[in-house]
């Protein structure tokens, strides 16, 4: 197995499952800071009542490009919290979803960052355990390279 680079894999506007006890499943976008994942949330979500009740969680980001053979996951897991919401880091979150011109976003998600009432949250996982696998292969459709 090859690797790869976790951080820069994480750092890409991918989309993660989060599994829940229940077990709950479903995708969200998130931010890797701070060697955390930081999923924004609020009252109309269940996430956060599920993590106080039961704060163990397990996450995948992955990708898998039949065309170019690209094979990437990470899986963590660990015990979450739930953090009060700051602007800075909801607008960092949203940006790199959304890109950096704001004035281009859905309305919904500026209410995030300017809604004080609104609720907001973030669900932050620690993982305890993460693991990188780098499955690639050499595709039959992938271009030849130019040696």
């Amino acid at each position: 197995m090859k690797s790869f680079d976790v951080d820069e894999f994480l750092a890409q506007p991918l989309t993660a499952r989060v599994a829940t006890d229940g077990p709950t499943v479903r995708p969200t976008w998130y931010l890797w800071e701070d060697r955390a994942f930081w999923i924004l949330s609020g009252p109309w979500s269940r996430l956060p009542g599920q993590v106080r009740s039961s704060p163990r969680l397990a996450l995948t980001v992955d990708v898998c490009d039949l065309a170019t053979g690209l094979v990437r996951q990470v899986v963590a897991s660990g015990p979450a919290e739930v953090v009060a919401f700051d602007v800075p880091r909801g607008r960092r979150k949203l940006a790199r979803y959304l890109g950096p011109d704001e004035q281009q976003w859905d309305p919904r998600f500026h209410a995030y960052l300017t809604e004080a009432d609104r609720g907001t949250v973030w669900v932050r996982l620690v993982p305890e355990r993460l693991r990188a696998k780098d499955l690639s292969y050499v595709s039959s459709t992938a271009a030849p390279s130019a040696d």
